[in-house]
């Protein structure tokens, strides 16, 4: 398999970051999403890998998916190219361990549909966010109508795809479009910052927890219940579990240190 040319997988310190570098604006086409997918996988699979970051570079996350090469296609090859990119997105929106998007510049598009893969989304104060499809004459293809509604509601969803308006970093995190805002050279390093608290904390109930809380929101409330119920009990046959509970017994809180089995 040829080596990535856009997208690699940097570790350390239990922190994977995929980093895309595609100049000049990160654009999406089929090659810079497969190798994504395949970034994704290799994180989620990774031992040493215990939380992941995403991240574009200083000067823009994702500008959105190439549009020259998409003009190209019809319907019928769209629906190809578009199942392919969704499924890359999902691989990302799958990895078992909590995910941060860091964004700086611009998220657009399908920019901001791979962000909305991530657990968590840290933005860079003059970054701008936003679904602008509509302005093309089409509707986001790769998650933008379902995530999008189910993190911040139908109504708010709606009115930034009906609009195509780009979102600055204040009003995004006031409606919850972000979780962090900070200086935009600090995006990166907060970011990181962030995923090396959880690097530091149990893998399998982090994985279990995120689990929980995704396939949860899309079933009925009794079988949301009977899921966490179940992964709640899987738990108590791991070893970190014995360390966890033994080490608050034994020191108070917040001292264990977890293997991942």
């Amino acid at each position: 398999m040829a080596a990535p040319e856009f997208v690699t997988l940097q570790v350390a310190d239990g922190v994977g970051t995929i980093r895309l570098d595609r100049p000049k604006m990160n654009a999406i086409d089929e090659q810079l999403h497969m190798e994504v997918r395949a970034a994704a996988i290799e994180a989620g699979a990774r031992e040493d890998v215990r939380a992941v970051v995403v991240y574009g570079g200083e000067r823009v996350f994702a500008a959105g998916a190439d549009i020259k090469a998409m003009a190209q296609l019809d319907g019928r090859g769209m629906v190809a190219w578009g199942r392919e990119l969704t499924d890359s997105f999902t691989r990302v929106a799958k990895i078992p361990k909590p995910v941060i998007a860091a964004i700086t510049g611009y998220a657009l598009g399908g920019g901001y549909e791979l962000a909305l893969c991530a657990d968590f989304r840290v933005m860079g104060a003059s970054a701008k966010i936003g679904q602008p499809e509509i302005l093309l004459g089409v509707i986001p293809g790769a998650g933008g109508t379902q995530r999008l509604a189910r993190l911040v509601g139908p109504a708010r969803a709606k009115d930034l795809i009906f609009t195509g308006r780009h979102v600055g970093a204040e009003e995004a995190l006031e409606i919850g479009l972000a979780d962090a805002v900070v200086p935009d050279d600090e995006v990166e390093s907060t970011a990181v910052a962030m995923a090396r608290k959880f690097a530091a904390g149990p893998p399998l109930a982090l994985a279990a927890a995120k689990r929980a809380v995704d396939e949860g929101l899309d079933l009925p409330l009794q079988e949301g219940l009977n899921l966490e119920s179940r992964l709640f009990a899987e738990l108590f046959d791991t070893e970190d579990q014995d360390t966890g509970m033994r080490s608050f017994l034994e020191h108070g809180p917040g001292k264990a240190t977890f293997s991942g089995r």
